[in-house]
């Protein structure tokens, strides 16, 4: 699933470096899923370590995980049902300042990412693992950086544990406490807290409930496939005859966007990272009674995603997996600064656009993805009775 964004790095002086870390101070898969039909007894196994608080003794002793980062609109390989107790699940960030081209127009970026994609990767765990993640700020960066993850339970979702300068890398330790879909991104401070967020630096994070998901009966949701959708809006300013700018180094454009973002109406509204990042060769497959799982976040902004020919079957639209779902909804509401998972099991062939449902944001903004979906066509749910013809 190649994105069609400029993925090229770019790295930046260090005199650059320096004056800008200045200024910040002053500012403040398409996978097929596997395991999808297991039963919950290897979930309850080792339950009792899942229900109480650990020491760290018990914490060292837990299994460990790494967990191999993949490219959105993929997740990494997961189990719906966990398997025994808790785990320790290990995560590696590294945040890459890089030039990005974001239309069909050439219009670029200098985007704020982690792992290189906007938005970042999915990082999947089961409730009661611990995530323990090592966030790395290559010197080749600019500026420095944070991640505050909705999912954690402690004062700034772990902001404040994790400032890295450029040269620098930061592990810490989070318990996956709350079950469902939840945003991550920067806030360094300040005022750069909005600039990194709509420069791309944010992403989400899937606490999956150990017994795997479950409908208001208690019966359970499997998923054949996943993807991972992430809105973003960007903010690009334009010059005196009316072309956006671009810029040399990542932050240069920082008192540009400000005053763009100030009038809080983007320039951009895409899917991962770019215009036209999730149609055409591009575009999302599946098959005909295949069920496929979307978590879409939006770190910043409102949006109402809508499948066009299709519905939300099973919606969590405030993310969380505690909550019965939503069912047969035809849009779903996702406010900025949340993540929403809705499962839909396609009937019939065909493509499908699956849109933000402000139509504005969605064909004049970018806000667009393509599900191709294979199989063969049932005429007793749609079919053309008449072809066009001549009014008689």
């Amino acid at each position: 699933m190649k994105n069609t964004a400029d993925n090229k790095p770019s790295s930046a002086p260090s005199v650059s470096r320096r004056a800008f870390l200045s200024s910040t101070a002053v500012a403040g898969a398409s996978v097929m899923v596997a395991d999808a039909a297991m039963n919950s007894t290897t979930a309850q196994a080792g339950s009792h370590m899942a229900n109480k608080a650990l020491t760290e003794a018990e914490i060292g002793a837990l299994p460990r995980v790494k967990q191999e980062m993949v490219m959105p609109p993929a997740l990494p390989k997961h189990d719906q049902v966990a398997k025994g107790g808790p785990k320790v699940v290990e995560v590696k960030l590294v945040i890459e300042e890089k030039k990005m081209v974001i239309d069909e127009d050439g219009t670029e970026i200098w985007a704020l990412t982690f792992n290189g994609s906007v938005p970042g990767p999915m990082i999947v765990v089961h409730q009661d693992d611990y995530v323990e993640l090592t966030l790395v700020n290559p010197d080749t960066n600019v500026m420095e950086h944070n991640i505050d993850l909705h999912a954690s339970t402690g004062a700034l979702g772990g902001g404040g544990l994790t400032h890295v300068s450029p040269g620098e890398e930061v592990t810490f330790r989070f318990r996956a406490t709350k079950p469902g879909t939840f945003v991550y991104h920067c806030a360094p401070g300040g005022a750069m807290i909005p600039y990194h967020v709509v420069h791309g630096m944010n992403g989400a994070i899937m606490v999956l409930p150990r017994e795997g998901l479950k409908d208001r009966d208690g019966k359970a949701i499997t998923y054949d496939r996943a993807y991972y959708v992430g809105e973003q809006d960007y903010y690009v300013a334009k010059d005196k005859d009316g072309e956006y700018k671009k810029y040399e180094t990542a932050g240069e454009d920082y008192a540009d966007a400000m005053e763009v973002m100030a009038t809080l109406i983007p320039s951009h509204i895409v899917f991962n990272g770019a215009v036209g990042a999730l149609t055409g060769d591009n575009a999302l497959t599946a098959k005909v009674d295949e069920t496929v799982l979307i978590v879409h976040s939006q770190a910043n902004y409102d949006t109402r995603p809508h499948l066009i020919g299709g519905h939300g079957d099973y919606v969590w639209q405030a993310g969380s997996f505690n909550d019965i779902p939503d069912t047969n909804l035809e849009t779903w509401f996702i406010p900025g600064g949340t993540a929403a998972a809705a499962i839909y099991t396609f009937k019939q062939p065909g493509v499908y656009a699956y849109v933000n449902h402000n139509l504005i944001q969605a064909v004049l903004k970018g806000a667009t993805a393509i599900f191709k979906v294979e199989g063969k066509w049932n005429d007793e749910l749609m079919k053309q009775i008449k072809k066009p013809t001549a009014i008689k």
